[in-house]
C-alpha cells in the first residue's frame, strides 16, 4: 500500500471548505475528476456506512463501500474503505478486496491566521491504482480550492 498526500492553501474559511468537500452538490462537482456522475449514499457521521458510487459505461452502479472511521467536524475526517461495489452489490470479502482493504482516505482542515484553510488529503492506494490516482488527486484538490473560493 502506498500513500498519496496532497496539501493546498485555500482562501476560504474552514467551514466553507468542509462544506465543499462533503455536501452532496459540491461533492459531485469535485469528484468528477475521478469519475463523472460520482455521488454518495450514507452519512458522514462517525461509525456510519457510506457508499461512493457512479454509473459505469454499461449503466451499472459501481464504486466503493466504506465507513467513517473518525469525524471531528471542521478539523478531520477519516474514511475507511472496506471494498468495492459492482453492479450495485457490495464486495468486502473477495481475495481481490482483502488484498488492499482496509484503506484510508483522510482530510485535515487547518485554519490560517488570514482566515483561510490549509487542506491536506492523504489516500492509501494499492500499487495497481497508485499511478492513476497520484495524477488525479492534485487535480481533485485544485478543484476543491476552485469551488471553495467561489469558482
Amino acid at each position: 500500500m502506498k500513500r498519496v498526500t496532497e496539501k493546498i492553501d485555500i482562501q476560504a474559511p474552514v467551514e466553507t471548505v468542509w462544506d465543499c468537500v462533503f455536501l452532496p452538490h459540491n461533492f459531485t462537482k469535485w469528484t468528477e475528476v475521478f469519475t463523472k456522475g460520482s455521488y454518495y449514499e450514507g452519512s458522514w457521521e462517525e461509525g456510519a456506512s457510506i457508499r461512493f458510487l457512479a454509473r459505469n459505461k454499461d449503466g451499472q452502479i459501481d464504486g466503493m463501500v466504506s465507513e467513517i472511521a473518525k469525524n471531528v467536524q471542521h478539523e478531520f475526517l477519516s474514511i475507511r474503505h472496506l471494498g468495492w461495489v459492482f453492479d450495485g452489490e457490495d464486495d468486502t470479502m473477495s481475495e481481490a478486496v482483502t488484498a488492499w482493504a482496509p484503506a484510508y482516505e483522510n482530510y485535515h482542515f487547518e485554519s490560517t491566521k488570514e482566515g483561510g484553510t490549509i487542506l491536506t488529503v492523504e489516500a492509501d492506494l494499492s500499487s495497481e491504482y497508485y499511478e492513476q490516482f497520484a495524477v488525479l488527486w492534485p487535480k481533485a484538490i485544485k478543484r476543491i480550492k476552485e469551488i471553495s473560493e467561489g469558482g
